[in-house]
């Protein structure tokens, strides 16, 4: 096996090893997660794996803030999510807080709901994926 060493490739198009399968770079760019985090928000938060994520700070009950390693070019980017706790998904819901007014080219900050009824609260498990 050789290795390739250089600071830049340029190319329109990215194909499987036997060119049966094809798409265009921009597809890979703009199509690609550009961050996403899986984290336990009890107690001290806690990151179970994570891309592009050098934090989360916890602002309250089931209030956070996700912090970027590498800031977005702007703030209109999709945001999508879950949360959890225990084996249960069905019952805890997660949102952002206000559809552009709480992201930053730096960080995204939103909440997790226990219930309706119950308002914000902390789960065991909450996924945040950010595309742009």
């Amino acid at each position: 096996m050789s290795t390739l060493k250089t600071g830049k490739v340029k190319t329109t198009t990215i194909a499987d090893e036997l060119d049966t399968e094809s798409t265009a770079v921009t597809n890979v760019i703009n199509g690609s997660a550009k961050v996403w985090v899986n984290f336990n928000g009890t107690g001290t938060v806690a990151i179970s794996g994570s891309f592009n994520v050098t934090s989360i700070t916890d602002n309250g009950a089931g209030d956070y803030t996700v912090n970027f390693t590498n800031a977005m070019p702007d703030a209109n980017y999709a945001i999508s999510g879950s949360s959890g706790s225990g084996n249960t998904w069905g019952s805890y819901d997660f949102a952002q807080q206000g559809v552009g007014s709480n992201t930053a080219v730096g960080s995204c900050r939103f909440n997790t709901y226990v219930s309706q009824t119950a308002g914000k609260g902390d789960v065991t498990q909450a996924c945040l994926i950010i595309h742009r």
